[in-house]
């Protein structure tokens, strides 16, 4: 495995996913200086997608754009994670050296084994934030948390990365990447689950704009119950009377 100090500079990154994660961590990374080899794109939608966010970068098959590239970010359904990395082993893909970067929470590098016995470098992002796959998540994805897990020799590759795209990198053990994934999707089912049947009953009694209408409430109540799990020392700058 290559000590991280021979990872620095500039890296061709390939894209394997043009859903709403992929290409806008593709932006951040080559608004860091990184350069976007391709992008591994089936839709019409998703190659849409590409096209805004990335433009210019080619859309490659998956082993023309695995071979050209020096890091591999895979931005897939967690369920389709498992499978694509192994295929790809089968079919002699995966390449010594490369990196290979998945973004499922409920996955640490375990996930990536097939690609590590060829000699791959595997490394696991997840960017906790709620990503609409538009321009708007880059500004977003500054001071957003990373959960990192990675070997001991390569974290810093790890957070290395999450610092360019403007995140913050949280170490997470191998071991405790099912709950946090838990934790991910509750804050995320929930929240979502809440402001849609609120603004359904606004709807209801005939006020207009209803997400308008709540935006204040529900973002200051968030910041309250954020600010209470934290506490006023912590580093979040959100006041105690928002």
């Amino acid at each position: 495995m290559a000590p991280p100090q021979q990872r620095s500079g500039r890296l061709g990154i390939g894209i394997v996913g043009a859903g709403r994660v992929g290409p806008v961590l593709g932006a951040a990374l080559a608004g860091a200086g990184h350069a976007i080899v391709g992008v591994a794109a089936v839709s019409e939608q998703s190659r849409d997608r590409a096209e805004a966010m990335l433009p210019g970068a080619p859309i490659l098959q998956l082993p023309d754009l695995i071979e050209r590239s020096e890091l591999v970010l895979l931005a897939v359904p967690s369920d389709q994670l498992p499978e694509l990395v192994a295929g790809l082993a089968t079919t002699g893909a995966w390449q010594p050296g490369q990196l290979v970067v998945h973004t499922a929470a409920k996955y640490g590098i375990g996930v990536l084994a097939p690609a590590l016995q060829a000699g791959a470098i595997p490394l696991a992002l997840h960017p906790a934030m709620s990503f609409t796959g538009s321009s708007i998540d880059i500004a977003r994805l500054a001071g957003a948390y990373f959960a990192v897990t990675a070997p001991a020799p390569v974290l810093p590759i790890g957070q290395a990365l999450v610092v360019e795209m403007g995140g913050e990198p949280i170490v997470v053990a191998e071991a405790d990447r099912p709950a946090y994934a838990d934790a991910i999707e509750t804050a995320t089912t929930f929240s979502t689950a809440i402001v849609d049947q609120a603004t359904g009953i606004l709807s209801g009694i005939g006020i207009g704009s209803p997400g308008r209408f709540l935006a204040p409430l529900v973002r200051s109540s968030v910041e309250n119950a954020l600010q209470r799990a934290v506490g006023p020392e912590d580093g979040l700058g959100l006041p105690l009377g928002a």
